[in-house]
């Protein structure tokens, strides 16, 4: 009898136990699933904002478009980014890090530096053609005063003029001052797709065509910096 009455309570203890478990984790599957919901939701924002500004160029795009464009309400946006500015500053800082992770590899790699020109030139292009108007918006907020930040230490700028000065000793780039041949990479680079409207518009360019004359600049750049 004694032992029936063991494992009767036995029984019951794992039942209320089995049962608090379950219920447990009833609620955290829905706390997941609802953060999840919550993640894509604002990923979705995020990515529709992008596409608006920086490959639309739609810089004056209200909260309204971007909720449409999404499909979302548009006090979603107020309640994941606070305002519309905010969601803009956060794309925005999103964009200028993918920009220093490119520059780090001329900064930080041990790579000869022609090879490391190379990868530069090709991870900004990419971009470019990825945000078409990242460079224009850019741009105007270096205008308003939004983009001084200094992300480049003084003992790597140090080293790359460095490697410049040992390229043009070793006769494979034009002898110049080595900031000359920064700012002349960074114009070949940067100016086309910065100016991309104004470009389009004189020269008669469609959107397709100037995407196929910026996959080809690798190359035309490379051989405009270094002799071989």
């Amino acid at each position: 009898m004694q032992i029936i009455q063991i494992c009767l309570i036995n029984l019951f203890n794992n039942f209320v136990k089995n049962k608090f478990s379950y219920k447990f984790a009833q609620i955290c599957l829905t706390k997941m699933s609802n953060q999840a919901k919550k993640d894509q939701t604002q990923e979705l924002i995020k990515e529709t904002a992008k596409n608006l500004f920086f490959v639309k160029g739609k810089f004056d795009t209200t909260t309204q478009e971007i909720a449409d464009e999404a499909g979302v309400n548009r006090t979603l946006i107020n309640y994941y980014f606070r305002s519309r500015d905010n969601l803009i500053q956060i794309i925005f800082d999103e964009a200028q890090k993918v920009e220093k992770e490119k520059s780090e590899i001329i900064m930080t790699s041990d790579l000869p530096l022609k090879e490391k020109i190379s990868q530069f030139i090709e991870g900004s292009l990419s971009t470019s053609l990825q945000y078409p108007y990242l460079e224009t918006y850019i741009v105007s907020q270096i205008n308003k005063g939004n983009c001084h930040k200094k992300d480049i230490e003084e003992d790597e700028l140090k080293r790359l003029f460095k490697d410049i000065e040992t390229e043009m000793e070793l006769g494979n780039i034009e002898r110049m001052k080595p900031i000359q041949f920064l700012l002349n990479m960074i114009s070949l680079l940067v100016f086309p797709s910065a100016v991309r409207p104004l470009l389009m518009e004189n020269l008669m360019i469609s959107e397709e065509e100037f995407d196929k004359i910026i996959s080809e600049r690798k190359e035309i750049i490379l051989n405009m910096l270094f002799k071989n």
